[in-house]
C-alpha cells in the first residue's frame, strides 16, 4: 500500500507542472481589419479594445494578439491565410469586410465582428438572437430615421441648401439604406446627388462631381474605404468648401459634423466577446449585440472656415464641439 501511494504521489507530482504551464500559456487573438497595409498602430477606437481585454484580466502576460491591416481588399485573402496559419483561439474582425472574409475561411474557429451595419442581411449570422455558427459580435444596426437624420444635422448647418451629394462605394451591400435618406431628403424639399467611388483615386473626380453639380454639402454613407480615407475625405471637402457630415468619429478632427454609433463603446463592448469565448462559451450562445451610444459632434473650427454659423439648438444636442 505505501509503495502504491509513493506512485500515485509520484505522478501528481509529475502532471502537476504540466497543468500549471498549461494555464500559464498565452492565449492567441487574431485581429483583422482594413487599413493601409503598413501595420500602423491602431486607430483610437481600436486601441479601447485592447482596453477592454485589460477590464477582464487580460494582459501581455497571458495573451497574445496578432494585428493584420488588408488595404486594398485584394489583399485580404493573404492577411486571412496569415491569422489562421497562427491557430488563434479567436478571431477578431473589425468591419463587414473583415468579417466575410473570415467567416468564408474558417467554420471552426470563433469570430467576434465589430461594426457591421446588417450581419444577418450579409449572412454573417442566422439571427441577431441566435447567431448561430462560429460567430457573433456588435452590430451598427440603426434606427429606420438614422439617415434621415443625417440630412436634418446638414439642412440646421446649411439652412439654404436645396441640392446635398451624397458619397457612396458602388460595391457597399448596405446602399438599400439610401432609400430612406432619399425619402426624408424629399420631405425636406431637398434634391439628394449620388457621388461614387470605390477606389482612393475614385474620391476625387466624386468631389469634383458634387461641386460641377452645385452641391450645397456632401454626406459620407460609410463605408471601409471613407473609414481607411478619412485624411483624404476631410481635405476635399476642404477644397471643394462643402459641409460635411460623416458617420465615423474618426473624422472629427477637420470633419464639419459626426453623427453615428460611438465606435469606441463598439470596440471596448468587443472585449467583452472575447473574454466569455476564451472562457468556453460558443459563439452560437452570444446574442449580437446593438449599439447603444450615438453621438454628434461638431467641428466649430471648420465650421469657421466654411463661414458656417452654426444653430444653438444644434450645439445643445451635440455630445461633443471641438473649438
Amino acid at each position: 500500500m505505501k509503495r502504491r501511494k509513493f506512485i500515485a504521489a509520484t505522478a501528481v507530482l509529475l502532471v502537476l507542472p504540466r497543468r500549471l504551464w498549461a494555464q500559464r500559456k498565452p492565449r492567441r487573438i487574431g485581429f483583422l481589419a482594413i487599413g493601409d497595409g503598413s501595420g500602423q498602430a491602431l486607430n483610437p477606437a481600436e486601441r479601447v479594445f485592447l482596453d477592454g481585454l485589460r477590464r477582464y484580466g487580460w494582459t501581455d502576460g497571458n495573451l497574445i494578439i496578432e494585428f493584420r491591416f488588408s488595404h486594398p481588399a485584394d489583399r485580404l485573402p493573404a492577411s486571412v491565410a496569415d491569422l489562421l496559419a497562427l491557430n488563434p483561439d479567436v478571431l477578431v474582425a473589425a468591419g463587414p469586410p473583415a468579417a466575410l472574409a473570415l467567416k468564408s475561411a474558417t467554420a471552426t474557429i470563433p469570430i467576434v465582428f465589430v461594426a457591421v451595419a446588417d450581419p444577418v442581411r450579409l449572412g454573417l449570422v442566422q439571427s441577431l438572437s441566435r447567431p448561430g455558427g462560429n460567430i457573433t459580435g456588435i452590430a451598427t444596426n440603426v434606427p429606420e430615421d438614422f439617415f434621415g437624420k443625417r440630412v436634418e444635422i446638414l439642412r440646421e448647418l446649411v439652412p439654404g441648401a436645396s441640392k446635398i451629394a451624397i458619397l457612396i462605394n458602388p460595391k457597399n451591400p448596405m446602399l438599400y439604406l439610401m432609400e430612406e435618406t432619399r425619402n426624408m431628403a424629399r420631405r425636406l424639399g431637398i434634391e439628394l446627388l449620388t457621388v461614387e467611388a470605390a477606389t482612393a483615386e475614385e474620391l476625387d473626380s466624386a468631389f469634383a462631381s458634387a461641386s460641377a453639380q452645385n452641391a450645397d454639402a456632401i454626406i459620407d454613407f460609410g463605408d471601409p474605404l471613407t473609414y481607411v480615407e478619412a485624411p483624404r475625405i476631410i481635405a476635399l471637402a476642404a477644397q471643394y468648401r462643402l459641409p460635411a457630415n460623416y458617420l465615423f468619429r474618426v473624422y472629427a478632427n477637420g470633419g464639419l459634423s459626426v453623427y453615428g454609433a460611438d465606435t469606441a463603446d463598439l470596440f471596448r463592448r468587443a472585449g467583452s466577446f472575447v473574454d466569455r469565448i476564451l472562457k468556453g462559451t460558443k459563439p452560437a450562445d452570444l446574442p449580437v449585440e446593438q449599439p447603444t451610444k450615438f453621438e454628434l459632434v461638431i467641428n466649430m473650427k471648420t465650421a469657421k472656415a466654411l463661414g458656417l454659423t452654426v444653430p444653438p439648438s444644434l450645439l445643445v444636442r451635440a455630445d461633443e464641439v471641438i473649438e
